[in-house]
């Protein structure tokens, strides 16, 4: 590299710091509804959090930040590009959500049910929380040598769908709720966003919106919450103290909750699926827009973040950011990503990302999260071909099952005792609380083989759509997807006892019966005809 290529590279540029606060903030709600989703929906002691999950955690985003900034200035090498933009990663959001709602929380209440102390319970959950971790990221370790077979291999409608889904009940729904449940300060933060974010509607002087509504969010939450202008709002004031964590350093506390951490597999390697799919896409829109990066090398790094993240003490796994493209647009470089790293990094150490998330309310952190399920309900109908619609939005009712079985399975909202009776509850047609809950496990995987099998049949490729019910059908007798079990653990069929057999039975039966129907109508003439798109 000669000495005027050298001259022309800058690690630190204006636009780093406008790239900084985007990725910055986007890692700090996540970690934010996290924490929130853990305290206030499961009970889960916020001090094991802050000091146990979260330092692993954002170790992990240390590490692949770096690593990308690595591979940045080793592109600039190459290329002699000075310009050229890192790609940015974060924790990934459906995941992060979805492992909270489906994996931590419902491990936190089965061992509090077996008898465990919260303080007992909660510390095996975070070991299952590490075990899930180190589980994904070797998962993608594998895929980063195979991802491009997947995203081949599966319809995008199967792909895409099954994270619109996410969107649509977990990562839009719940926050939504957030926004509602304190309307003056989150329907401002909300209107500010789908404003600014969503109609692409300057902001006068064009002020950032998102910083807009969280700094305005924030301040009139408090001044509100001080002043009592709002009856009924337990207004806890500002807790200026920092809850320190502990160092990532390595440990083999994972170990402890492997067994456990199997039984959401189902549910942990889909969400793995989808971030490898995911890093192949922003990979590629970033060497359209000029930066030509190994897609080998992203997967890969993603992966040892994860892996790092899981050993350390984190819970929630990451990836490369979609929008790499708009963080060049925005002038950055290299540094944002340095930065925000060092930030997030050393800030579940010290304690003040613990601080930034009891200071800011979810109400106005959710609508960030509510722009981010809007992109991904949106992109899933635009990036399928529009006759693959049908198969997007068939998609999401595993997802929507999955919502309300974790209502039904919620003793606040329908007691524990209760739900059992409704769980086997007698009568001509297996019991809908039965039903719903079995539709809800395993949810992803289930999202992108139905996705999947009728994009395939909207194609005609009736041979392929039977081979997907086929392997739904196996997968439900051992109940991977559709288990029977309110925890969504797989299991022996034959060690089912009551009328929880006759899900595997009569799911998996039914399955069978649907994909030999496809075969032999994939013999017909009229199964040849090409698929005439409504005007």
């Amino acid at each position: 590299m000669s000495k005027q290529k050298a001259e022309q590279f800058k690690w630190f540029c204006q636009g780093d710091l406008n790239g900084f606060f985007g990725l910055m903030f986007d890692n700090l709600a996540v970690m934010a509804f996290l924490s929130g989703i853990l305290i206030f929906a499961f009970g889960f002691p916020a001090d094991i959090i802050y000091k146990k999950m979260l330092p692993g955690t954002a170790f992990g985003v240390l590490v692949g930040d770096l690593i990308y900034s690595y591979m940045a200035y080793q592109l600039y090498k190459k290329t002699g590009n000075a310009k050229v933009t890192a790609m940015p990663l974060g924790l990934d959001t459906p995941s992060t959500i979805g492992i909270a709602l489906v994996v931590l929380g419902p491990a936190f209440i089965g061992f509090k049910q077996k008898g465990m102390s919260i303080d007992e319970a909660a510390h095996m959950t975070w070991y299952v929380g590490m075990a899930t971790m180190v589980l994904t990221g070797i998962f993608k370790v594998i895929m980063s040598f195979c991802g491009a077979w997947v995203q081949k291999m599966v319809p995008q409608a199967g792909l895409l769908g099954s994270l619109a889904g996410i969107g649509l009940a977990l990562i839009g729904f719940a926050p939504l709720l957030e926004v509602f449940g304190l309307p003056i300060v989150g329907m401002i933060a909300l209107g500010l966003v789908l404003y600014n974010l969503v109609a692409r509607i300057n902001l006068p002087w064009k002020m950032p919106g998102l910083l807009l509504a969280i700094i305005g969010g924030t301040i009139l939450y408090h001044f509100l919450g001080h002043t009592g202008i709002i009856k009924g709002l337990e207004y806890h004031g500002i807790n200026t103290t920092m809850t320190m964590g502990t160092l990532p350093i390595p440990t083999l506390d994972f170990v402890k909750g492997f067994k456990e951490a199997l039984q959401f597999i189902p549910i942990s390697l889909p969400f793995a699926i989808l971030t490898v799919i995911g890093g192949i896409n922003v990979t590629e829109s970033a060497k359209v827009d000029g930066d030509d990066y190994d897609t080998q090398q992203i997967l890969l790094t993603e992966a040892i973040a994860t892996l790092v993240a899981g050993v350390c003490g984190g819970v929630a796994q990451s990836t490369p950011y979609i929008g790499q493209p708009a963080y060049k647009k925005m002038g950055a470089r290299v540094g944002y990503t340095i930065i925000t790293g060092l930030f997030v990094g050393l800030g579940g150490v010290l304690g003040y990302v613990s601080f930034f998330i009891e200071l800011i309310p979810k109400a106005v952190l959710a609508p960030i999260l509510l722009f981010v399920a809007l992109d991904i309900i949106a992109q899933a109908f635009i990036a399928c071909p529009k006759r693959h619609a049908p198969a997007v939005a068939f998609a999401f009712f595993p997802t929507v099952a999955r919502l309300l079985a974790i209502k039904y399975g919620t003793p606040d909202i329908v007691p524990a005792d209760r739900f059992q009776e409704l769980l086997n509850k007698p009568g001509v047609e297996l019991p809908q609380t039965l039903v719903t809950v079995a539709l809800g496990n395993g949810f992803i995987l289930t999202a992108m083989l139905w996705g999947g099998f009728l994009a395939e049949m909207i194609d005609r490729n009736l041979k392929k759509c039977s081979l997907y019910l086929i392997i739904l059908a196996l997968l439900t007798v051992f109940g991977i997807v559709h288990s029977a079990m309110p925890d969504g653990s797989m299991y022996n069929p034959m060690n089912l006892t009551g009328i929880a057999i006759q899900v595997p039975l009569q799911f998996g039966i039914g399955y069978v019966i649907m994909a030999a129907m496809v075969f032999f109508l994939s013999f017909t003439r009229e199964s040849k005809e090409p698929f005439v798109e409504e005007e």
